[in-house]
């Protein structure tokens, strides 16, 4: 879904707001969640799951076509946990395929 739907979803739900309210709140979420993972603080959001960040260490890795090492710094990547609602939601208890 983009963010373009998600905004227009918004809009139709929440007649009552203004589409640029909507899009600055919309904005503002967005920002405090990078924000806050910036600072190395996990996000829990109940029901939808848990945003975190892991650190990749510093490593000396190869290219496999020239086999020239090259040194890789440090980096963060993102990290979902899904949650027990979202995932029942997602996988139904009819789902019988074993």
């Amino acid at each position: 879904m983009l963010k373009s739907q998600i905004l227009e979803k918004l809009n139709q739900k929440y007649n009552n707001f203004n589409s640029l309210d909507i899009e600055s709140l919309f904005e503002m979420f967005i920002k405090k969640i990078s924000s806050s993972l910036n600072e190395g603080k996990n996000i829990e959001i109940r029901g939808f799951g848990t945003l975190s960040r892991k650190l990749n260490k510093e490593k000396t890795v190869r290219n496999p076509k020239t086999n020239v090492k090259l040194f890789k710094s440090k980096s963060y990547k993102l990290h979902f946990k899904i949650g027990k609602t979202l995932h029942k939601r997602i996988n139904p208890k009819n789902n019988n395929e074993f």
